[in-house]
Protein backbone atom coordinates (compact mmCIF):
# COMPACT_ATOMS: atom_id res chain seq x y z
CA UNK A 1 0.00 0.00 0.00
CA UNK A 2 3.11 2.29 1.04
CA UNK A 3 4.46 1.69 -2.53
CA UNK A 4 1.34 2.10 -4.25
CA UNK A 5 1.07 6.32 -2.62
CA UNK A 6 4.71 6.49 -3.09
CA UNK A 7 3.97 5.82 -6.76
CA UNK A 8 1.01 8.15 -7.17
CA UNK A 9 2.70 10.35 -5.07
CA UNK A 10 5.77 10.70 -7.13
CA UNK A 11 3.56 10.95 -10.44
CA UNK A 12 1.52 13.59 -9.12
CA UNK A 13 5.11 16.19 -7.94
CA UNK A 14 5.72 15.73 -11.36
CA UNK A 15 8.77 13.40 -11.24
CA UNK A 16 10.07 11.22 -14.28
CA UNK A 17 8.12 8.02 -14.84
CA UNK A 18 11.49 6.12 -14.43
CA UNK A 19 12.30 7.89 -11.27
CA UNK A 20 9.17 6.81 -9.96
CA UNK A 21 9.02 3.26 -10.56
CA UNK A 22 12.60 2.85 -9.50
CA UNK A 23 11.89 4.40 -6.24
CA UNK A 24 8.79 2.11 -5.85
CA UNK A 25 10.47 -0.99 -6.59
CA UNK A 26 13.00 0.39 -3.65
CA UNK A 27 10.30 0.81 -1.12
CA UNK A 28 8.40 -2.97 -1.87
CA UNK A 29 11.82 -3.99 -1.11
CA UNK A 30 11.79 -2.72 1.81
CA UNK A 31 8.44 -2.91 3.08
CA UNK A 32 8.93 -7.03 2.28
CA UNK A 33 12.01 -7.09 3.94
CA UNK A 34 14.01 -8.93 0.79
CA UNK A 35 17.16 -6.69 1.41
CA UNK A 36 18.68 -9.56 -0.63
CA UNK A 37 16.92 -8.23 -3.94
CA UNK A 38 19.41 -5.25 -3.14
CA UNK A 39 22.44 -6.85 -4.45
CA UNK A 40 21.16 -7.98 -7.38
CA UNK A 41 18.90 -4.43 -8.44
CA UNK A 42 22.09 -2.91 -10.52
CA UNK A 43 22.45 -6.50 -12.78
CA UNK A 44 18.49 -6.81 -13.10
CA UNK A 45 18.31 -2.73 -14.06
CA UNK A 46 20.85 -3.41 -16.80
CA UNK A 47 18.98 -6.97 -18.08
CA UNK A 48 15.84 -5.00 -18.64
CA UNK A 49 17.30 -3.48 -21.61
CA UNK A 50 19.72 -6.55 -22.53
CA UNK A 51 17.35 -7.17 -25.53
CA UNK A 52 17.78 -8.41 -29.18
CA UNK A 53 14.13 -7.25 -29.70
CA UNK A 54 15.26 -3.72 -28.45
CA UNK A 55 17.84 -3.10 -30.96
CA UNK A 56 15.89 -1.94 -33.68
CA UNK A 57 14.09 0.79 -31.49
CA UNK A 58 16.64 3.44 -31.65
CA UNK A 59 17.43 2.59 -35.25
CA UNK A 60 13.47 3.01 -36.14
CA UNK A 61 13.37 6.11 -34.11
CA UNK A 62 16.56 7.30 -36.61
CA UNK A 63 14.91 6.40 -39.68
CA UNK A 64 11.90 9.03 -38.14
CA UNK A 65 14.71 11.56 -38.07
CA UNK A 66 16.22 11.24 -41.33
CA UNK A 67 12.55 10.80 -43.27
CA UNK A 68 11.68 14.27 -41.69
CA UNK A 69 14.90 15.35 -42.62
CA UNK A 70 15.30 14.42 -46.21
CA UNK A 71 12.01 15.30 -47.43
CA UNK A 72 9.94 11.89 -47.48
CA UNK A 73 7.20 13.13 -45.38
CA UNK A 74 6.41 15.75 -47.47
CA UNK A 75 6.22 13.39 -50.75
CA UNK A 76 4.18 10.51 -49.33
CA UNK A 77 1.62 13.04 -48.55
CA UNK A 78 1.57 14.61 -51.71
CA UNK A 79 1.32 11.02 -53.00
CA UNK A 80 -1.76 10.84 -50.83
CA UNK A 81 -3.27 13.80 -52.11
CA UNK A 82 -2.59 12.32 -55.76
CA UNK A 83 -4.34 9.01 -54.35
CA UNK A 84 -7.37 10.46 -53.13
CA UNK A 85 -10.49 11.60 -55.42
CA UNK A 86 -12.73 14.86 -54.91
CA UNK A 87 -15.09 13.91 -52.53
CA UNK A 88 -16.06 15.73 -49.22
CA UNK A 89 -13.86 16.09 -46.71
CA UNK A 90 -11.08 15.12 -49.32
CA UNK A 91 -8.12 16.70 -47.23
CA UNK A 92 -8.66 15.06 -44.40
CA UNK A 93 -8.68 11.74 -46.07
CA UNK A 94 -5.54 12.61 -47.43
CA UNK A 95 -4.53 13.75 -43.53
CA UNK A 96 -5.41 9.98 -42.76
CA UNK A 97 -4.05 8.02 -45.71
CA UNK A 98 -0.53 9.90 -45.11
CA UNK A 99 -0.82 9.29 -41.69
CA UNK A 100 -0.95 5.50 -42.24
CA UNK A 101 2.04 5.71 -44.52
CA UNK A 102 4.19 7.85 -41.85
CA UNK A 103 2.79 4.90 -39.30
CA UNK A 104 4.52 2.44 -40.95
CA UNK A 105 7.81 4.07 -41.09
CA UNK A 106 8.11 6.30 -38.10
CA UNK A 107 6.16 3.86 -35.42
CA UNK A 108 5.87 6.98 -32.60
CA UNK A 109 2.52 9.30 -32.17
CA UNK A 110 4.73 11.96 -30.95
CA UNK A 111 6.81 11.98 -33.81
CA UNK A 112 4.23 11.71 -36.33
CA UNK A 113 2.44 14.49 -35.08
CA UNK A 114 5.09 16.47 -34.80
CA UNK A 115 5.57 15.82 -39.20
CA UNK A 116 1.68 16.28 -39.66
CA UNK A 117 1.16 19.17 -37.62
CA UNK A 118 3.75 21.14 -39.50
CA UNK A 119 2.64 19.25 -43.19
CA UNK A 120 -1.28 18.75 -43.35
CA UNK A 121 -2.60 21.17 -41.01
CA UNK A 122 -1.71 24.57 -42.71
CA UNK A 123 -2.73 23.05 -46.21
CA UNK A 124 -6.04 21.98 -44.69
CA UNK A 125 -6.31 25.40 -42.98
CA UNK A 126 -5.68 27.24 -46.30
CA UNK A 127 -8.41 25.09 -47.93
CA UNK A 128 -11.11 26.59 -46.04
CA UNK A 129 -10.99 23.83 -42.74
CA UNK A 130 -11.94 25.11 -39.11
CA UNK A 131 -7.96 24.66 -37.46
CA UNK A 132 -9.26 23.00 -34.51
CA UNK A 133 -11.38 20.00 -36.82
CA UNK A 134 -7.97 19.96 -38.84
CA UNK A 135 -5.98 19.24 -36.02
CA UNK A 136 -8.16 16.94 -34.98
CA UNK A 137 -8.04 15.32 -37.81
CA UNK A 138 -3.99 15.22 -37.56
CA UNK A 139 -4.78 13.85 -33.79
CA UNK A 140 -6.57 11.07 -34.29
CA UNK A 141 -4.21 10.16 -37.22
CA UNK A 142 -1.24 9.71 -34.65
CA UNK A 143 -3.36 6.60 -33.08
CA UNK A 144 -2.20 4.76 -36.07
CA UNK A 145 1.45 4.63 -35.00
CA UNK A 146 1.38 2.35 -32.17
CA UNK A 147 -0.79 -0.48 -33.92
CA UNK A 148 1.18 -0.12 -37.27
CA UNK A 149 4.04 -1.66 -37.62
CA UNK A 150 7.37 -0.72 -37.01
CA UNK A 151 5.78 0.70 -33.64
CA UNK A 152 7.86 0.96 -31.05
CA UNK A 153 5.49 -0.24 -28.86
CA UNK A 154 4.88 -3.15 -30.43
CA UNK A 155 8.73 -3.78 -30.42
CA UNK A 156 8.81 -3.26 -26.40
CA UNK A 157 5.58 -5.86 -25.72
CA UNK A 158 7.66 -8.17 -28.38
CA UNK A 159 11.22 -8.34 -25.66
CA UNK A 160 8.67 -8.59 -22.55
CA UNK A 161 6.61 -11.58 -24.06
CA UNK A 162 9.70 -12.78 -25.75
CA UNK A 163 7.79 -13.01 -29.13
CA UNK A 164 9.43 -12.95 -32.57
CA UNK A 165 8.82 -9.15 -33.67
CA UNK A 166 8.24 -9.99 -36.89
CA UNK A 167 5.20 -11.95 -35.77
CA UNK A 168 3.81 -9.08 -34.02
CA UNK A 169 4.34 -6.50 -36.97
CA UNK A 170 2.29 -9.34 -39.08
CA UNK A 171 -0.24 -10.27 -36.46
CA UNK A 172 -0.80 -5.82 -36.07
CA UNK A 173 -1.57 -5.41 -40.04
CA UNK A 174 -5.36 -6.33 -40.24
CA UNK A 175 -6.31 -4.41 -36.77
CA UNK A 176 -4.29 -1.17 -38.28
CA UNK A 177 -6.19 -1.24 -41.62
CA UNK A 178 -9.22 -1.81 -39.69
CA UNK A 179 -8.92 1.41 -37.61
CA UNK A 180 -7.67 3.24 -40.54
CA UNK A 181 -11.42 2.41 -42.18
CA UNK A 182 -13.08 3.31 -38.55
CA UNK A 183 -11.32 6.70 -38.81
CA UNK A 184 -12.21 7.14 -42.49
CA UNK A 185 -15.90 6.17 -42.04
CA UNK A 186 -15.70 8.80 -38.85
CA UNK A 187 -14.43 11.41 -41.33
CA UNK A 188 -16.77 10.80 -43.71
CA UNK A 189 -19.23 11.51 -40.82
CA UNK A 190 -17.60 14.88 -40.00
CA UNK A 191 -17.26 16.04 -43.61
CA UNK A 192 -21.44 16.26 -43.73
CA UNK A 193 -21.65 17.82 -40.35
CA UNK A 194 -19.28 20.42 -41.12
CA UNK A 195 -19.73 20.44 -44.38
CA UNK A 196 -16.22 20.37 -45.07
CA UNK A 197 -14.63 21.22 -48.93
CA UNK A 198 -14.04 18.91 -51.08
CA UNK A 199 -10.61 18.04 -52.32
CA UNK A 200 -9.07 19.91 -55.20
CA UNK A 201 -9.47 17.83 -58.63
CA UNK A 202 -6.08 17.26 -60.12
CA UNK A 203 -5.29 16.90 -63.51
CA UNK A 204 -3.91 13.22 -64.54
CA UNK A 205 -0.65 14.40 -65.08
CA UNK A 206 -0.21 16.26 -61.45
CA UNK A 207 -1.51 13.11 -60.08
CA UNK A 208 1.25 11.02 -62.01
CA UNK A 209 4.04 13.37 -60.99
CA UNK A 210 3.25 13.21 -57.64
CA UNK A 211 3.36 9.35 -57.93
CA UNK A 212 6.51 9.60 -59.62
CA UNK A 213 8.18 12.06 -57.33
CA UNK A 214 6.79 9.43 -54.42
CA UNK A 215 8.49 6.11 -56.07
CA UNK A 216 12.06 6.38 -54.26
CA UNK A 217 9.90 7.53 -50.81
CA UNK A 218 8.45 4.12 -51.08
CA UNK A 219 11.06 2.23 -51.22
CA UNK A 220 12.11 3.25 -47.39
CA UNK A 221 8.83 1.65 -45.89
CA UNK A 222 8.93 -1.35 -48.55
CA UNK A 223 12.41 -2.07 -47.13
CA UNK A 224 11.13 -1.15 -43.51
CA UNK A 225 8.33 -3.67 -43.51
CA UNK A 226 8.61 -5.75 -46.35
CA UNK A 227 11.64 -7.42 -45.82
CA UNK A 228 10.67 -8.28 -41.84
CA UNK A 229 7.17 -9.67 -42.99
CA UNK A 230 9.23 -11.45 -45.63
CA UNK A 231 11.19 -12.90 -43.55
CA UNK A 232 14.12 -11.82 -45.18
CA UNK A 233 16.01 -9.49 -42.70
CA UNK A 234 14.86 -9.33 -39.03
CA UNK A 235 13.63 -5.50 -37.22
CA UNK A 236 17.25 -4.66 -36.26
CA UNK A 237 18.94 -5.48 -39.82
CA UNK A 238 15.46 -3.83 -41.91
CA UNK A 239 15.67 -0.72 -39.30
CA UNK A 240 19.55 -0.58 -40.77
CA UNK A 241 18.99 -1.08 -44.10
CA UNK A 242 15.90 1.68 -44.28
CA UNK A 243 17.98 4.34 -42.39
CA UNK A 244 20.78 3.79 -45.07
CA UNK A 245 18.26 4.12 -47.74
CA UNK A 246 16.61 7.37 -46.27
CA UNK A 247 20.03 8.81 -46.26
CA UNK A 248 20.57 7.90 -49.88
CA UNK A 249 17.26 9.09 -51.23
CA UNK A 250 17.20 12.12 -49.23
CA UNK A 251 21.09 13.04 -49.99
CA UNK A 252 20.98 11.75 -53.71
CA UNK A 253 17.34 11.60 -55.20
CA UNK A 254 15.33 14.49 -53.16
CA UNK A 255 18.56 16.75 -52.28
CA UNK A 256 17.64 17.61 -49.31
CA UNK A 257 19.45 16.05 -46.91
CA UNK A 258 22.56 17.64 -45.93
CA UNK A 259 25.59 16.62 -44.42
CA UNK A 260 25.17 18.71 -41.27
CA UNK A 261 21.92 17.75 -40.36
CA UNK A 262 23.26 14.17 -39.72
CA UNK A 263 24.58 14.97 -36.09
CA UNK A 264 21.26 16.62 -35.53
CA UNK A 265 19.40 13.85 -35.95
CA UNK A 266 21.46 11.46 -34.39
CA UNK A 267 21.82 13.32 -31.37
CA UNK A 268 17.80 13.49 -31.06
CA UNK A 269 17.94 9.76 -31.63
CA UNK A 270 19.96 9.02 -28.98
CA UNK A 271 17.91 11.36 -26.31
CA UNK A 272 14.88 9.40 -27.43
CA UNK A 273 15.91 6.19 -27.47
CA UNK A 274 17.95 6.83 -24.16
CA UNK A 275 14.86 7.71 -22.61
CA UNK A 276 12.69 5.06 -23.46
CA UNK A 277 15.09 2.34 -22.86
CA UNK A 278 15.59 3.91 -19.55
CA UNK A 279 12.19 3.56 -19.19
CA UNK A 280 12.06 0.29 -20.33
CA UNK A 281 14.82 -1.17 -17.59
CA UNK A 282 13.07 0.87 -14.77
CA UNK A 283 9.53 -1.01 -15.47
CA UNK A 284 11.37 -4.49 -15.57
CA UNK A 285 13.28 -3.60 -12.60
CA UNK A 286 9.41 -2.78 -10.64
CA UNK A 287 8.18 -5.85 -12.48
CA UNK A 288 11.13 -8.31 -10.96
CA UNK A 289 9.89 -6.88 -7.68
CA UNK A 290 6.36 -7.17 -8.06
CA UNK A 291 7.54 -10.97 -8.74
CA UNK A 292 9.16 -11.51 -5.52
CA UNK A 293 5.83 -10.26 -3.87
CA UNK A 294 3.72 -12.70 -5.44
CA UNK A 295 1.35 -9.96 -7.52
CA UNK A 296 0.75 -11.96 -10.59
CA UNK A 297 -0.55 -14.99 -8.48
CA UNK A 298 -2.49 -12.67 -6.36
CA UNK A 299 -3.61 -11.12 -9.84
CA UNK A 300 -4.58 -14.53 -11.24
CA UNK A 301 -6.59 -15.34 -8.84
CA UNK A 302 -8.23 -11.93 -8.75
CA UNK A 303 -9.13 -11.76 -12.41
CA UNK A 304 -9.98 -16.40 -12.34
CA UNK A 305 -12.96 -15.13 -9.57
CA UNK A 306 -13.98 -11.96 -11.81
CA UNK A 307 -13.89 -13.63 -15.13
CA UNK A 308 -15.33 -17.01 -15.98
CA UNK A 309 -14.65 -16.73 -19.81
CA UNK A 310 -11.93 -15.55 -22.24
CA UNK A 311 -14.11 -12.80 -23.08
CA UNK A 312 -14.89 -11.70 -19.78
CA UNK A 313 -11.19 -11.65 -19.03
CA UNK A 314 -10.72 -9.14 -22.09
CA UNK A 315 -13.78 -6.67 -21.32
CA UNK A 316 -11.81 -6.29 -17.65
CA UNK A 317 -8.47 -6.12 -19.39
CA UNK A 318 -10.22 -3.66 -21.88
CA UNK A 319 -11.13 -1.69 -18.77
CA UNK A 320 -8.13 -1.63 -16.89
CA UNK A 321 -5.82 -0.63 -19.81
CA UNK A 322 -8.15 2.28 -20.36
CA UNK A 323 -7.99 3.82 -16.99
CA UNK A 324 -3.85 3.11 -16.30
CA UNK A 325 -3.60 4.77 -20.08
CA UNK A 326 -5.20 7.86 -18.93
CA UNK A 327 -2.29 8.19 -16.03
CA UNK A 328 0.12 6.14 -17.99
CA UNK A 329 2.56 6.50 -21.52
CA UNK A 330 2.32 3.29 -23.21
CA UNK A 331 5.80 2.46 -22.78
CA UNK A 332 5.93 1.99 -18.80
CA UNK A 333 2.33 1.13 -19.36
CA UNK A 334 3.09 -2.33 -21.44
CA UNK A 335 5.94 -3.48 -19.34
CA UNK A 336 4.30 -3.29 -15.96
CA UNK A 337 0.97 -5.17 -17.32
CA UNK A 338 2.19 -7.16 -19.91
CA UNK A 339 4.94 -9.58 -17.53
CA UNK A 340 1.77 -9.58 -14.71
CA UNK A 341 -1.64 -10.07 -17.19
CA UNK A 342 0.32 -12.36 -19.97
CA UNK A 343 0.93 -15.36 -18.31
CA UNK A 344 -2.85 -15.17 -17.31
CA UNK A 345 -4.06 -14.77 -20.77
CA UNK A 346 -2.00 -17.61 -22.32
CA UNK A 347 -2.15 -19.96 -19.08
CA UNK A 348 -5.47 -19.47 -18.07
CA UNK A 349 -7.87 -18.33 -20.85
CA UNK A 350 -5.53 -19.85 -23.75
CA UNK A 351 -5.34 -16.54 -25.68
CA UNK A 352 -2.87 -16.10 -28.09
CA UNK A 353 0.21 -13.51 -26.49
CA UNK A 354 0.12 -12.24 -30.50
CA UNK A 355 -3.53 -11.44 -29.99
CA UNK A 356 -2.99 -10.29 -26.78
CA UNK A 357 -0.27 -7.58 -27.55
CA UNK A 358 -2.02 -5.96 -30.35
CA UNK A 359 -5.09 -5.55 -27.91
CA UNK A 360 -2.59 -4.12 -25.09
CA UNK A 361 -0.93 -1.59 -27.67
CA UNK A 362 -3.80 -0.80 -29.23
CA UNK A 363 -5.71 0.00 -25.82
CA UNK A 364 -3.13 1.70 -24.77
CA UNK A 365 -2.37 4.39 -27.86
CA UNK A 366 -5.67 5.80 -26.61
CA UNK A 367 -3.77 7.71 -23.52
CA UNK A 368 -1.72 9.38 -25.88
CA UNK A 369 -4.85 11.60 -26.64
CA UNK A 370 -6.42 11.18 -23.37
CA UNK A 371 -5.78 13.89 -20.40
CA UNK A 372 -4.32 13.93 -17.79
CA UNK A 373 -1.22 12.65 -19.07
CA UNK A 374 -1.30 12.04 -22.79
CA UNK A 375 1.79 13.21 -24.68
CA UNK A 376 -0.11 13.23 -28.10
CA UNK A 377 -2.94 15.59 -27.26
CA UNK A 378 -0.21 17.79 -25.84
CA UNK A 379 1.84 17.68 -28.63
CA UNK A 380 -0.61 18.41 -31.16
CA UNK A 381 -2.16 21.33 -29.04
CA UNK A 382 1.16 22.83 -28.86
CA UNK A 383 1.97 22.29 -32.43
CA UNK A 384 -1.18 23.41 -33.86
CA UNK A 385 -2.41 25.92 -31.21
CA UNK A 386 -5.60 24.67 -30.93
CA UNK A 387 -6.91 23.99 -26.92
CA UNK A 388 -5.78 20.56 -25.58
CA UNK A 389 -9.96 20.63 -23.67
CA UNK A 390 -11.19 21.73 -27.74
CA UNK A 391 -9.19 18.84 -29.51
CA UNK A 392 -10.42 16.20 -26.43
CA UNK A 393 -14.17 17.41 -27.16
CA UNK A 394 -13.47 16.90 -30.94
CA UNK A 395 -11.65 13.70 -30.29
CA UNK A 396 -14.75 11.87 -29.09
CA UNK A 397 -15.93 10.02 -31.96
CA UNK A 398 -12.27 8.78 -33.10
CA UNK A 399 -12.36 7.44 -29.67
CA UNK A 400 -15.49 5.68 -30.03
CA UNK A 401 -14.32 3.84 -33.42
CA UNK A 402 -11.12 2.98 -31.30
CA UNK A 403 -13.10 1.27 -28.99
CA UNK A 404 -15.44 -0.28 -31.71
CA UNK A 405 -12.26 -2.16 -32.80
CA UNK A 406 -10.94 -2.94 -29.78
CA UNK A 407 -14.06 -4.96 -29.21
CA UNK A 408 -13.97 -6.68 -32.46
CA UNK A 409 -10.49 -7.56 -32.10
CA UNK A 410 -11.46 -8.65 -28.37
CA UNK A 411 -14.50 -10.91 -29.83
CA UNK A 412 -12.26 -12.38 -32.52
CA UNK A 413 -9.12 -13.09 -29.75
CA UNK A 414 -11.72 -14.78 -27.34
CA UNK A 415 -13.76 -16.99 -30.24
CA UNK A 416 -10.34 -17.96 -31.34
CA UNK A 417 -9.17 -18.92 -27.30
CA UNK A 418 -12.21 -21.08 -27.15
CA UNK A 419 -15.61 -18.86 -25.64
Amino acid sequence: MTAGLSFLALLGLGAPIAFAMIATAMILIAEGGNTALLQGFGQQLFAGIESYSLLSLPLFILLGELMGAGGIGRRLLALAQALVWPVRAGLAHVNLLANLMLASILGSTVAQLTVMARLAVPEMERAGYPRDVAATVTAAGGLLAPVVPPSMNLIVYAAIAQVPVADIFVASVIPGLALAAAFAVVIAWLGRRHALPRVPSQPAGARLRAVVQALPALVVPAIAVGSIIGGVATPTEAAAIASVAAILVGRLVYRELRLRDLPGALVRTAATAGAVLYLVAAAQVLAWVLTFGNLPAQAAAWVQDMAGTPLMFLVLLNLLLLALGTVLEPIPAIILTAPVLLPIATGVYGIDPLAFGVILCANLALGLLSPPVGAGLFTASMLTGVRAERLSLLLTPFFIAMLAVLAGMSIVAAFQAGT
